[in-house]
């Protein structure tokens, strides 16, 4: 690892770091936070997804998280939202909803994109033994959350690997990609065409199957311009109720898909997650 970048905040550290991945064959940058608590010892851990077109860096200067890590004592890490550098394809269009920034934490199997898409396994493997070798992160109470293509990630990230987090929660999240246009752009170029494939990415399909219980807050702003289109949060209402998988979603009156509406109520979900941890 390399730093590339060190604040103090809130009696803490807001770190960055560029390490050579392996899963995804080329150089990734990475944020943590690291609260005051961190000096003492090991602390509980979130991992934090970003949405489409972001980087490591847009949660950090804008979500202002960092305030309630310290007051909770919660490392926040967040990594970058797809494989970058010389060689990796990006969409041949140059659109935002694809390729580089719009990884969607997949395995791709299809090329050219699956020798560098793999961010479902930098997620839920590489980074995390690379954070529990270097900092002081108590792996056994991890957390994970996200916005938009970034929840999508994290509730399916969790559905799929029962045991790994204690907690999960997503701002307007991407609850059923296989039935909107950036989903479905997404996994049909990294996934094929076979669409049952692509429901090993979908948050409302795994509810179904789901091997355990974990406590999940979503929030959702009522006047996001991607609710009807591309979002579905309705269908993540239905889904948990057909599957007996308890969750609070909750409409936020007025909110957008902004950093405004992430910093508006990040406080209360870092104190959810601090609960479970």
């Amino acid at each position: 690892m390399e730093q590339i970048g060190v604040n103090q905040c809130f009696g803490g550290r807001q770190l960055r770091y560029s390490h050579a991945s392996q899963v995804l064959g080329c150089a990734m940058s990475f944020s943590i936070y690291l609260p005051p608590q961190a000096e003492q010892g090991k602390v509980p851990a979130l991992y934090w997804l970003s949405g489409l077109t972001c980087t490591d860096e847009n949660f950090v200067t804008k979500a202002g998280a960092q305030r309630y890590a310290a007051e909770h004592g919660i490392a926040v890490i967040t990594p970058d939202t797809s494989p970058r550098g010389e060689g990796v394809p990006d969409d041949p269009e140059g659109a935002y909803d694809f390729g580089l920034g719009a990884g969607f934490y997949v395995n791709a199997t299809q090329a050219p994109w699956s020798q560098h898409y793999r961010m479902y396994d930098y997620i839920t493997a590489e980074l995390p033994a690379l954070i529990a070798a270097e900092f002081p992160v108590d792996a056994s109470r991890t957390g994970i959350s996200g916005h938009s293509m970034g929840g999508h990630g994290a509730l399916t990230i969790a559905l799929k690997n029962p045991g790994q987090f204690k907690s999960v929660s997503a701002f307007s999240p991407i609850c059923a990609p296989i039935s909107c246009p950036w989903g479905e752009k997404a996994l049909g170029n990294y996934l094929g065409d076979d669409r049952q494939a692509w429901r090993e990415y979908d948050t409302c399909a795994l509810l179904a199957t789901a091997a355990e219980r974990l406590p999940v807050l979503v929030d959702q702003g009522d006047a996001d311009n991607f609710l009807q289109e591309q979002l579905h949060t309705g269908m993540l209402q239905q889904a948990s109720v057909e599957a007996d998988y308890p969750m609070t979603i909750r409409m936020q009156p007025g909110y957008d898909h902004s950093y405004f509406f992430i910093a508006s109520f990040i406080g209360e979900h870092l104190a959810f997650h601090a609960a479970n941890l």
